[in-house]
């Protein structure tokens, strides 16, 4: 058994370059659960960037995680647009009604002005100080929202279908603004700290487009988008299933993916080995429910499935981990892994 001596900065770059580290990294994506931690509701939590500070860097003590999760929460850009949103006592903040009403008011929309944004800021302040805190060591992962995904929240899913099939020339608009702070969001991020960015985009999954719609959109977007952020990139199709489009997601110039509980873990490490690392798949969901035995035999289970060889990271399967999962649940994951998740599997 390898000694377990590498830092979680080497231990995912180590697995990213698809061989095996000391142990199987742990990314535990808790965003709403540092509010527990500190004793705060999620509104107050989320007001200053010391406090999601604060609450990260106790969450990866606490449970050994190979990371530094700085993401506030999806509908901060719909704020940069100058949208709202939603906070409530027990879930994730979440957009309010759509930002673009009048789909012609499109050819008018300019992309925000990243240090204009009050949200943005206290999510890039976070980004850097959990840098200093890391002292390289522990990988920032910041996140932004892919251009084909933000739609959902700016116009509403109705209207975004419907200038996806029959107003080419108010997407193709849309994709425009879109792309442009998406890049400037991500590269912003990356000048402040993240050592990586991971580029939510549950739109170009098979669970809502075709292998053929994607090619055609997300796709391409992707491969735009990608080759101008000047860091690492992840993608996540939050919950979205990707064995159908398992050939072309590389071709996007990621190094991970996000992988749904849905499709079988050997199929999608077959699908994926040595091109993308995978980043999955719990069900976090189900995981409210789990008890401490039902824990311990599925995280072993997807260990033993998609560790050996490297190119694993173990995760939840949509990318934020609800705030009903106990702390229990988390812990045993955590204990499971150190236990169970050493090299060689």
């Amino acid at each position: 058994m390898k000694s377990n001596k590498m830092t979680p900065m080497q231990r995912v770059l180590t697995t990213l370059s698809h061989n095996e580290p000391d142990r199987v990294p742990l990314f535990l994506l808790l965003t709403m659960h540092g509010a527990k931690e500190l004793g705060i509701s999620i509104k107050e939590y989320f007001s200053k960037s010391e406090n999601v500070v604060e609450g990260q860097i106790r969450l990866q003590k606490k449970y050994n995680i190979d990371l530094y999760n700085p993401f506030f929460y999806a509908s901060a850009e719909i704020e940069a647009f100058g949208g709202e949103t939603i906070f409530i006592d027990d879930g994730p903040p979440n957009s309010g009604e759509p930002l673009i009403k009048d789909i012609e008011k499109i050819a008018y929309l300019k992309p925000p002005r990243i240090g204009e944004s009050k949200v943005l800021q206290k999510a890039l302040s976070t980004v850097n100080k959990l840098n200093h805190q890391a002292f390289g060591k522990i990988p920032v992962i910041g996140t932004v929202l892919s251009p084909f995904s933000l739609p959902v929240m700016q116009l509403g899913f109705d209207k975004y279908i419907e200038i996806m099939c029959l107003r080419k020339d108010l997407f193709d608009q849309l994709m425009l603004v879109n792309e442009a702070f998406c890049v400037n969001w991500a590269n912003a991020q990356l000048e402040a700290g993240a050592t990586a960015i991971n580029y939510f985009d549950p739109v170009s999954s098979s669970t809502i487009v075709t292998r053929e719609q994607y090619l055609e959109t997300g796709f391409r977007i992707a491969r735009r988008v990608v080759s101008k952020i000047k860091g690492p990139v992840a993608t996540h199709m939050a919950s979205g299933d990707t064995l159908k489009i398992a050939d072309l997601l590389p071709q996007t110039g990621v190094v991970a993916v996000g992988v749904s509980s849905k499709e079988n873990l050997a199929q999608l490490k077959s699908a994926f080995k040595n091109k993308l690392t995978l980043l999955g798949n719990l069900n976090g969901i189900e995981m409210r429910r789990w008890t401490p035995d039902q824990t311990r035999s599925i995280v072993k289970e997807a260990i033993a499935t998609a560790a050996p060889g490297g190119g694993f990271i173990l995760s939840d399967n949509h990318g934020e981990i609800p705030f009903q999962v106990p702390d229990e649940v988390l812990r045993v994951i955590s204990e499971t892994v150190l236990e169970s998740g050493n090299y060689p599997i």
